[in-house]
């Protein structure tokens, strides 16, 4: 278990005091894939080097395990970092040193390693973890971006840590590679139970592979929970604005004997045929989409969606109670402006 009591972090500029995190709580259970959420200038970053002491608070504290990190000797703490590894936007490699050679880096610096022949051994197993094992002999130069970051989860995972902290670790790369590098986290996390703290400024990051969020604004936290709970309901301003970015609101010029009906989908099952396509085939009603801010998580649907009916009031009755009538759906009408 990590546990973050009220962290708040003071830096000093030429310019005076900037505040960057302001009474942070927040428990994140073992073997979790945990995302960490806001726009630039959020405390993200800050926060995550606070959970492995490379940032030390200015009050509160970091507990993991049940042990207190700012009470820690440097000694005791460099130990203690062996089980927190840590990967970035920028890989970190060593440009001299081979995928192997990356890999063992950490067995050398810890005092874990054994023989050299053991410890090229580990790295192979990683390399082949991340599927990357006829790269060994290869350097950083000579890889893509996202074999980058393989070789650096491998590097990352050498010491055997319980936690596993990304900031912004897909950041510099293209959607499909970051597609495929958060799936060997899951994979990872699944097959090790080891905990993943995910720092992100961008949605679709939380949305495909974390089970818990927290919302980050100006320093303070917004807004935490299950991922599919706080995209299916949203409460804080700073939670709206990240998961329905384009807003969600009926335009005031709206269209002249048009009903509009705001529909909530909250895990219904995800299937072939949209919801709004079947209402059209089984009850002749047909629906303009004015607004759409849709997800599926694990197989289900979450977010919004507004849509206009033209054919009478009748029809827009029997519209709403079909909707409502599906499993993890709510309708309601929507006044103008409302």
């Amino acid at each position: 278990m990590i546990e973050i009591k009220n962290v708040t972090k003071v830096f000093s500029t030429a310019e005076g005091q900037v505040t960057a995190l302001r009474d942070v709580s927040l428990s994140i259970p073992d073997g979790d894939v945990y995302g960490i959420i806001g726009m630039s200038g959020a405390g993200k970053s800050t926060l995550v080097r606070c959970i492995n002491m490379l940032e030390r608070p200015t009050s509160g504290a970091v507990v993991i395990d049940g042990v207190d990190m700012g009470a820690l000797s440097e000694r005791e703490l460099r130990i203690k970092r062996r089980e927190i590894t840590m990967i970035f936007q920028g890989f970190n490699l060593l440009m001299q040193r081979n995928c192997l050679e990356n890999v063992c880096f950490p067995l050398k610096l810890s005092g874990l390693a054994g023989e050299r022949k053991w410890q090229r051994q580990r790295a192979m197993e990683l390399l082949d973890t991340v599927g990357l094992a006829d790269k060994a002999r290869a350097y950083p130069a000579q890889l893509s971006g996202g074999q980058q970051q393989r070789v650096a989860i491998a590097r990352a995972l050498a010491t055997d840590p319980k936690v596993l902290l990304c900031d912004e670790a897909t950041s510099a790369l293209d959607p499909t590679t970051t597609a495929s590098i958060l799936e060997l986290i899951r994979s990872i996390n699944e097959r090790t139970g080891i905990t993943a703290v995910l720092i992100t400024h961008q949605m679709r990051v939380v949305e495909s592979v974390c089970r818990h969020v927290a919302i980050l604004d100006g320093g303070v936290v917004a807004e935490t929970g299950a991922v599919s709970e706080v995209f299916a309901h949203p409460k804080s301003e700073a939670a709206k604005r990240l998961v329905f970015p384009d807003g969600d609101a009926v335009s005031a010029t709206q269209v002249p004997d048009e009903h509009v009906i705001r529909v909530v989908f909250n895990g219904s099952l995800a299937s072939s045929t949209p919801l709004i396509a079947h209402m059209a085939v089984e009850k002749g009603i047909e629906a303009n989409i004015s607004y759409a801010s849709t997800r599926t998580i694990e197989g289900r649907e979450y977010g919004s969606m507004l849509l206009g009916i033209r054919q009478g009031e009748a029809v827009f009755r029997e519209a709403i109670a079909y909707l409502n009538s599906q499993t993890d759906v709510s309708a309601e009408e929507v006044l103008p402006n409302a």
